[in-house]
Formats: C-alpha cells, structure tokens, sequence
C-alpha cells in the first residue's frame, strides 16, 4: 500500500469503525500544516482534521480527552519513507 492508497480516515482506537490494525502495525506518519504529528489519535484528510490528546486529561470512561486541530493532513507510511 503507498501513501496515496492509504484510508481518507484512520483511527488508533480499537471500538472505532476506522480502526485497522494492519496499517497501524506498519507505521503511518502523519504530516499535518507541514509539522510532522506523533501524537495523533484520528485523521481525516478529506474533512482536512486531526484528533489529538489534550494533554493528560482523562474522560470519565478513562481515555484521552482530544482536541480537533483543523488544517492540510498529508499521511504517509513510515516504512517507505525509510526504505527510500
């Protein structure tokens, strides 16, 4: 899979429809305004947001609470990128 086949929605959380696990063990790097991301949780390239952790604040059910940044979101696989 290269990066313009990789999903327009990908989630790292297991109970969300946009989860997939294969590509989530590959390493996908996210580039979001130029910068690149470590810390997010959620993308939609078409909608053009991320999700990331707002700090370590915890919602009553124990995960992350997030914030939606808004802005250019350039996914890629990390894999390639060190391959070459």
């Amino acid at each position: 899979m290269t990066a313009s086949n990789l999903p327009d929605r990908l989630s790292t959380d297991p109970k969300s429809p946009h989860y997939d696990e294969t590509l989530i063990e590959r390493g996908v790097g996210i580039r979001f305004n130029g910068a690149e991301k470590t810390n997010v949780e959620e993308y939609c390239v078409s909608e053009g947001w991320i999700l990331v952790q707002a700090g370590k604040t915890l919602d009553r059910r124990g995960r992350p609470m997030t914030m939606k940044l808004k802005g250019t979101v350039e996914p890629y696989l990390r894999d390639e990128v060190e391959n070459g």
